[in-house]
């Protein structure tokens, strides 16, 4: 039975679909950039091409084989055992970080293909509108006046029996905006 409550909660989750929403907003964004670098680009080029025209082949060659030979020299076998270990660990770290790095980063996108998502439907405003009762709650009403009996009744029963019918008539509120419906 778990296997078939995993597979629900994988199919079910909205988080893939988010991730690749806010996956296509930002290549859209990049991809508005790309006029900006062909130019750039472009004007760039002569300059680069010439560099490598005006270089001497035989200054290059020497220049790698000058580096090749300085790092070749400064292997010591006895030491390669030692630092092949020492890059392993290091390289599990360096893996374990990545994977925090790529879940974060993950979660980010689908975040804001979740805000994009909602910016397509047009939720936006509605969220806006929603945070906004939050913020700014309706003003309950008055009390009606009690009769001449409730008057003799202290005033701390008073506070108790105007409170519970404020927080029937908001939960009944909250149960019609639930449904769609007016209250």
């Amino acid at each position: 039975m778990a296997i078939a409550d995993d597979l629900k909660k994988t199919l079910t989750d909205p988080t893939p679909l988010y991730f690749a929403a806010g996956t296509a907003d930002l290549a859209v964004q990049q991809a508005k950039k790309v006029p900006a670098l062909i130019e750039q680009l472009r004007a760039e080029a002569p300059a680069r091409i010439e560099a490598v025209k005006n270089t001497d082949p035989k200054a290059v060659q020497d220049a790698v084989t000058a580096k090749v030979t300085g790092v070749l020299g400064s292997i010591d076998p006895k030491k390669l055992g030692e630092t092949a270990q020492d890059l392993a660990l290091r390289g599990v770290g360096v893996a374990a970080e990545y994977a925090v790095r790529a879940k974060e980063t993950y979660d980010k996108v689908a975040e804001h293909g979740e805000q994009t998502v909602r910016a397509w439907r047009g939720e936006v405003a509605e969220e806006i509108v929603d945070i906004a009762g939050a913020v700014e709650p309706e003003p309950e009403p008055s009390p009606e006046p009690a009769p001449a009996e409730a008057s003799a009744e202290p005033a701390g029963e008073e506070k108790t029996a105007a409170k519970k019918p404020a927080a029937r008539r908001t939960a009944a509120k909250k149960a019609a905006a639930e449904t769609g419906e007016e209250a």
